[in-house]
């Protein structure tokens, strides 16, 4: 049976259907910015796939190069330091996935908790500004504080413990902590915010009648709040996983100074493919198209499986 709207947009006439669409004129026009950097950066970017298939030469430009078949493909997995590459890259990415739910969940929690607006705006602000900040000064920060001569820890920190200054960019042991510590502090805030929006779409009546009831706010937290954040927990985990053979190129560059004594901990797929094509030129760009395009497929094939794994545990909170 057909509901009353299904008919009523069935009897429309032509002319009642240009006024509705005429009445959706500045919704339809804030969407076109979207539209325009989704085409921009999501679908003309496709034509370089063709990268993929073939060896670059500058000089017949990217047409007319000749094509290679798969030997671009052979590239990354005849690597040397391709268990190097694999394992930090999908180690750090699993634990910044776990992390980003326990942490923040956590702080959005932390913060839908604080009664004074005020104080709750002013310590978003503080978690959030971190994220706007770019690698490269972040990486100087860190400097600031790992520097061998200057430094903060050096300097400061480790002589009240009595402990010898530590050249930190050539001991490896304590970068993998590092690395989490400087992701969290820039990214946690920016993390939480949906987290957070969503904490506030929950009826408040919920909580009211949990209180009458005797609830505790702890009990609030794990009977009422977050099972309804579960779907956008799981909607987070499953698009983080797609990207788990990426990673973010700056921290992982950046911050570490380009260290060569570091690269077993700072090895991931993005930075080993970068020094390739600046230590390879032209060459090396089918070889790093082809490593992007197995990224991408293999993206695809667990956010689908992923989606899967959801959909049977929990089919409301599948993100398709």
């Amino acid at each position: 049976m057909k509901s009353r709207k299904d008919l009523k947009r069935e009897r429309r006439t032509p002319g009642q259907k240009s006024l509705a669409i005429k009445k959706q004129l500045p919704l339809l026009s804030m969407m076109i910015p979207g539209a325009v950097l989704v085409f921009m950066f999501s679908y003309m970017p496709i034509f370089g796939i063709i990268l993929a298939f073939k060896k670059i030469n500058l000089r017949q430009g990217i047409l007319g190069s000749p094509w290679c078949g798969l030997n671009n493909f052979s590239y990354l997995f005849k690597s040397n330091d391709l268990w190097i590459m694999l394992r930090n890259t999908i180690g750090y990415n699993l634990l910044f996935i776990v992390l980003n739910v326990i942490l923040g969940v956590a702080l959005a929690i932390a913060l839908s908790l604080m009664r004074q607006k005020l104080a709750s705006k002013t310590y978003q602000t503080i978690f959030v500004m971190p994220h706007f900040l770019s690698m490269i000064i972040i990486s100087y920060i860190v400097l600031a504080f790992l520097n061998m001569e200057n430094g903060f820890v050096n300097k400061i920190i480790l002589p009240l413990f009595g402990k010898p200054a530590i050249n930190w960019y050539v001991d490896e042991k304590p970068w993998p902590f590092i690395l989490v510590f400087v992701y969290y502090w820039k990214e946690i805030g920016f993390g939480c915010i949906i987290y957070l929006a969503s904490i506030a779409g929950i009826d408040t009546q919920l909580y009211e009648a949990a209180a009458i009831d005797g609830a505790t706010v702890r009990q609030q937290i794990f009977n009422i709040t977050l099972p309804m954040l579960r779907t956008i927990i799981a909607i987070q985990v499953t698009l983080a996983i797609g990207t788990i053979l990426g990673g973010d190129f700056g921290l992982f560059y950046q911050v570490p100074m380009d260290s060569g004594a570091l690269s077993d901990v700072t090895t991931t797929i993005p930075v080993y493919v970068y020094k390739n094509i600046a230590n390879g030129g032209a060459s090396s760009l089918g070889a790093a198209s082809a490593t992007a395009f197995i990224q991408s497929v293999v993206g695809c094939i667990l956010v689908i499986a992923t989606n899967l794994a959801v959909s049977k545990i929990d089919s409301d909170s599948a993100l398709f």
